[in-house]
C-alpha cells in the first residue's frame, strides 16, 4: 500500500494554536509600540497647536508651512492674513500654520550697554 511521505502529514494542533498566539503577541505589542511612540505624541502636538490657532491675535508672529514668516494681520473663519516682512500681504488656511509665536506687545529698542 502506498504512504504519503512526511511532508503531507497533518501538523499537531498544539503547534498551530502556539503559532497563532504568538502572532496575535506580536501584532498586539506593534500596536502598543505604534500608539506610545506615533500616535499619542502626534496627537498632543495636534491639540497644541490647536489651542494656539483659537488664541491667535493680530500681531503674533507665525510660520506657515513653506518657512514663510509673517505677522498675523486680519483673522477670519478659516482663513488668515499675514503681513510679510517687505509689507505684502498673503491669504493662508489655519491649517497651515507650523508654528506661531503670541505677541509680547509693543516691541521697545533694545538699550545699548555702556562699558563701565
Amino acid at each position: 500500500m502506498f504512504k504519503f511521505p512526511v511532508f503531507f502529514a497533518e501538523a499537531p494542533a498544539a503547534d498551530l494554536g502556539q503559532g497563532l498566539q504568538q502572532t496575535i503577541m506580536l501584532v498586539a505589542l506593534a500596536v502598543i509600540f505604534f500608539y506610545f511612540i506615533i500616535w499619542r505624541p502626534e496627537q498632543k502636538r495636534r491639540k497644541e497647536m490647536e489651542a494656539k490657532r483659537k488664541a491667535m491675535k493680530k500681531g503674533d508672529k507665525v510660520v506657515v508651512a513653506g518657512g514663510i514668516l509673517g505677522e498675523v494681520y486680519k483673522i477670519q473663519t478659516d482663513t488668515i492674513i499675514i503681513k510679510l516682512s517687505d509689507g505684502a500681504k498673503m491669504e493662508v488656511m489655519k491649517g497651515a500654520l507650523q508654528d506661531l509665536q503670541p505677541s509680547t506687545g509693543p516691541e521697545q529698542p533694545e538699550e545699548p550697554k555702556t562699558k563701565e
